[in-house]
């Protein structure tokens, strides 16, 4: 059974709602002064309007790197969500927590909390770090500020391990993301005198059956790594929006496409397959009708993926704590990818609770996973206090 003090931290952090379009600056100022409470000093590092921030700490020594513990604060938004309670007033029930954020992934940021007197009473020998992040689930892109502050510390962290729900599985892996706007400028005409405009709608069709074309080549012929659940890179388009009525050749058409690549992949080579048809075979033919026409693609987001060699430092650390031998990729995203390739800081991701359960209505953890979850904690203040 997990602690009192971990069971009321639990509550606490989910009370706050900290859906992405929300601050989170309530529960960073909570967190913050708990640390003080504790001694620890904590830097923020806010957005630009200062509505949100992360926060970075160091528990113990400060003249060496150490173990850095990572999460985010951010939630999924619970609009339109079929939930039998309160989502941010936790429920305890059969064995689980109910709460949005109880999952993904607020209970593992709780447990360090709650485990840090214990840690400091033992007293450190290895610094721990902690790296608490905002807007994780819009793209991972708060963390990235914080990254860019590590990298300035005359001490960087050895390794970080990324408290994502895994189950407590050790995660070495996870796939990039690239995610793009298109849109397609044509020329209208009078449907009647269609082959004189510019569709854009056909465009733009033309293009989204080339990202199934790649796709399709991609899903039979590799490159292949088994250990995800989808063994290769998927391309993938999501929304499309264009033209006013059916009787005008319509000059506009936008839509967004991504792809997840594994990491044998090369990203920006898939990018300049998708420019190249647009500016070889798709534009040449819109600007013989009309040269102000043409295509425009804008990456916004780039998520890089996670590749841990299975033989490293952090891999064997977090097996050991985790008490596995095996380990995994995932499909999802995480900011360890971020923090390996911005920041040169190796991670692997392994925490309590389901990604099964994560984004729902009725999102859970079991207090089994909150278990293990301590025991982990336990596991590392062994390794790590004197």
């Amino acid at each position: 059974m997990p602690s009192t003090d971990s069971l009321e931290m639990i509550s606490k952090l989910i009370s706050f709602d900290t859906t992405s379009r929300d601050s989170n600056m309530d529960l960073i100022r909570f967190v913050q002064a708990y640390l003080d409470g504790l001694g620890i000093e904590s830097t923020l590092v806010p957005n630009d309007d200062g509505s949100k921030a992360n926060l970075y700490a160091t528990a113990g020594p400060t003249d060496k790197p150490g173990v850095m513990l990572s999460g985010h604060t951010d939630v999924v938004p619970v609009d339109g969500q079929n939930w039998d309670s309160d989502p941010f007033n936790v429920i305890e029930k059969d064995g689980k927590l109910f709460g949005r954020g109880t999952s993904d992934m607020k209970s593992f940021i709780a447990l360090v909390l709650a485990k840090l007197p214990a840690f400091l009473e033992r007293g450190l020998d290895t610094p721990l770090h902690l790296a608490f992040s905002y807007d994780e689930e819009v793209g991972c892109v708060g963390v990235r500020p914080m990254i860019d502050m590590i990298n300035t510390l005359p001490i960087k962290p050895r390794f970080a391990i990324i408290g994502e729900p895994t189950s407590m599985q050790v995660i070495t892996g996870h796939k990039g993301k690239r995610s793009y706007r298109g849109h397609v400028r044509g020329l209208e005409a009078h449907s009647s005198l269609a082959p004189q405009g510019v569709n854009a709608i056909q465009y733009a069709a033309r293009l989204i059956v080339h990202l199934q074309s790649m796709a399709a080549r991609i899903q039979s012929e590799g490159p292949f790594d088994e250990l995800f659940d989808v063994a290769h890179t998927t391309v993938h388009t999501g929304t499309i929006k264009g033209g006013t009525a059916l009787n005008i050749v319509p000059k506009d058409c936008s839509f967004e496409f991504e792809f997840r690549y594994i990491g044998s992949d090369d990203p920006d080579a898939i990018e300049a397959e998708i420019i190249d048809q647009v500016k070889k075979v798709l534009e040449p033919e819109m600007q013989a009708i009309d040269p102000s026409t043409g295509i425009d693609i804008e990456c916004y987001n780039d998520m890089p993926g996670l590749d841990m060699n299975v033989d490293s430092e952090v891999v064997t650390f977090v097996k050991q704590l985790a008490g596995r031998n095996d380990h995994a990729k995932v499909a999802f995203g995480t900011e360890a990818g971020l923090f390996q390739n911005r920041g040169g800081i190796p991670c692997v991701v392994c925490g309590p609770g389901s990604i099964d359960q994560a984004h729902k209505p009725n999102e859970f953890i079991s207090l089994e996973q909150l278990d293990k979850g301590d025991e982990f904690l336990d596991r590392l203040m062994d390794r790590v206090c004197k």
